[in-house]
């Protein structure tokens, strides 16, 4: 093995050292009580899927695609997201059985990466789907669920910004002249390039008319107080009625201040047919995470029923969560000669059984016991009555 790669990673993956690890676990123990409190229930699903239907339904960019061959030929790839796989099980069996269905998760997903930028190529998501409900009050649940979730983990401050892929397609529609056009200015949207997209519409020689309402929509559609004015940029229709009732539900759940709408908002994740949100919190420069409404990707497996859902990034929480002031979790190390053993089994034993967090550690093998020792709240020295950190 060349000693240059033996202590090196693949791009993008990261070793998760203990005390990460215990928070991660942290997280998803009050994660799953929370959820489940709730009625969602967690499924699994394989972290290999085939490229044909997984793959190519999951909206990733092909090029961000783990890909591998079988012994068949077969081509498969690391599940890039866990939405897609989750309506790959409901419409092949789950909706048989219940419908609506509530499904949560806890898992890692996979996103190959081109360059290294700091940016991890395995991340856990923790998130849920509602599966089988097209009305907007699944779309209300499912952003509370959010926040409160949110909320469970301690976060206070934090913003759930929230637009509608209806209304946007409509207004791209409306001021744009080709197709061409509407996908430039929604892949600037999706960047948030709010300055190539002023550039863009400068360059399409549109009327008047419609460049200055792109660029007047562009400025006023980030701060909208209320749904209704939004309604000076597009004609009446259904998404935007739906928006409203939206609205209406979330002031009704006393949570209104914890919500901005935004409908500049879009997604690289095309399968969003609906509303979409993003989930914002001090402590973090990215979204902690996102959701919406995804009717048409249950189609591709053949189902006909309304959808919304949304993730978590697990890493990004962890950066936003305050560490509490609190006391160190106690640790206790007993260390022993090996003539004390048998005295050293019965005290460790005996603080085991009260439930103490207790190594048992042989004195003779430390190489730095003073480095060793500075990992534990509590040191008892077998056959000196010595204890420390009392």
């Amino acid at each position: 093995m060349s000693s240059i790669k033996m202590f090196e990673k693949p791009l993008g993956m990261r070793d998760k050292f203990p005390q990460i690890y215990e928070k991660v676990e942290a997280v998803r123990h009050t994660g799953r009580n929370f959820l489940r409190s709730r009625g969602y229930e967690f499924i699994k699903t394989p972290t290999v899927e085939y490229f044909d239907t997984v793959g190519k339904a999951s909206a990733i960019f092909d090029a961000h695609l783990f890909k591998l061959v079988d012994s068949q030929g077969n081509t498969l790839v690391l599940r890039p997201d866990m939405t897609t796989p989750i309506a790959r099980v409901a419409t092949s069996k789950l909706l048989k059985e219940m419908i609506p269905l509530r499904l949560a998760y806890f898992a890692s997903v996979f996103r190959a990466q081109e360059t290294e930028g700091g940016r991890p190529a395995e991340f856990e998501q923790m998130g849920i789907e509602l599966i089988g409900d097209h009305s907007v009050f699944a779309d209300a649940e499912v952003i509370v669920t959010a926040m409160e979730l949110l909320k469970q983990f301690g976060l206070e401050n934090f913003k759930v910004t929230i637009g509608h892929a209806g209304v946007l397609n409509c207004i791209l529609q409306d001021y744009t002249e080709s197709i061409e056009q509407e996908d430039v200015l929604r892949t600037l949207l999706v960047q948030r390039n709010y300055v190539g997209f002023e550039e863009a519409v400068a360059s399409f020689d549109l009327p008047k008319t419609k460049s200055d309402a792109l660029l007047q929509f562009i400025e006023e559609a980030m701060t909208l107080k209320e749904i209704r004015d939004i309604e000076k940029y597009v004609r009446k229709n259904d998404a935007l009625e739906y928006m409203q009732q939206l609205a209406k539900l979330l002031e009704v759940a006393d949570l209104a201040q914890y919500v901005a709408f935004d409908f500049t908002l879009s997604s690289h994740m095309s399968y969003y047919t609906g509303m979409l949100f993003e989930v914002f919190a001090s402590g973090s420069g990215f979204p902690l995470g996102n959701g919406g409404r995804y009717d048409g990707l249950l189609e591709v497996f053949g189902s006909k029923v309304g959808a919304t859902g949304f993730s978590i990034r697990v890493d990004r929480l962890l950066e936003t969560i305050t560490a509490q002031a609190s006391d160190k979790e106690e640790a206790i190390v007993v260390l022993f000669e090996e003539e004390n053993f048998e005295e050293a089994l019965e005290k460790i034993e005996a603080l085991r059984a009260a439930g103490k967090q207790a190594t048992l550690q042989l004195r003779s093998s430390l190489v730095d016991e003073a480095a060793f020792l500075t990992h534990f709240t509590k040191v008892v020295v077998v056959g000196q009555e010595e204890i420390r950190g009392e």
